[in-house]
């Protein structure tokens, strides 16, 4: 079991469960298989073909029951329907102990936050006993796809947040391996800055740099209002050769 008592990352190779086969848990399948770690994909609406969507995932990404995969994990990515997160860890079981982190918004039918609630602290409260952190929610599965690799001042960053600074520390490490910038922006209080639906002031939907995502965490740690996205499309045709 990984031990995130105490800061400052792991070992490679890390196991990872990830609830979810659908394109954001897919992906994230297929970047950290690539990058040394240990990933199973579990949960899905038509379980008998599970096994060769892990084997179309490429590198050595396994297939299982919710419960197997999650009781071997040292990391649990929830990455299902809004509607499905109930069944989804009905069958996945007990979460205390582990890193969870959780990829859903609040899209479609299902139990949702009381007014003025964030999304991370009502899902967190649906774990007990998990370290809950939540990411890789604010950006499209397709732009994951395209965006992760870039090379340095051009990493697209992946925003969390969560309660537990060891916790994040671990997925701050795993967002680095799946080839971004991971930048945090506090506690489960504050996370509805990163959370559906895409408006002015808040970085759902939105891409961002370093530099630029270092700004906006300092501009909710202090309660000022977020600047406009930056346009990285111009930026990047000015700086072609």
């Amino acid at each position: 079991m990984l031990d995130i008592g105490a800061r400052g990352g792991y070992e490679i190779p890390v196991r990872i469960a990830i609830v979810g086969a659908g394109r954001i848990g897919g992906n994230a399948a297929r970047l950290w298989s690539r990058a040394g770690h240990d990933v199973v994909i579990c949960f899905s609406r038509h379980p008998a073909e599970l096994g060769a969507r892990a084997a179309g995932l490429g590198g050595d990404v396994g297939a299982a029951a919710p419960a197997d995969a999650v009781a071997a994990a040292d990391v649990v990515m929830l990455a299902v329907p809004w509607g499905a997160i109930d069944q989804a860890l009905g069958e996945a079981g007990p979460l205390a102990g582990k890193v969870v982190l959780d990829a859903t918004n609040q899209f479609g039918t299902g139990p949702k936050p009381a007014e003025g609630q964030t999304v991370a602290r009502f899902n967190s409260a649906r774990m007990p006993g998990a370290r809950y952190v939540r990411g890789f929610n604010t950006l499209t599965s397709g732009f994951q796809a395209e965006a992760s690799g870039r090379p340095g001042d051009q990493r697209a960053v992946l925003f969390i947040c969560g309660d537990y600074p060891a916790a994040k520390d671990v997925v701050a490490k795993l967002i680095d391996d799946a080839g971004f910038a991971a930048v945090d922006l506090g506690s489960t209080a504050v996370a509805a800055v990163m959370e559906a639906p895409r408006r002015p002031g808040s970085v759902y939907g939105e891409e961002y740099r370093l530099p630029e995502a270092l700004e906006v965490a300092e501009a909710v740690e202090q309660s000022r209002e977020i600047l406009p996205t930056p346009d990285y499309s111009a930026r990047d045709r000015e700086a072609r050769p």
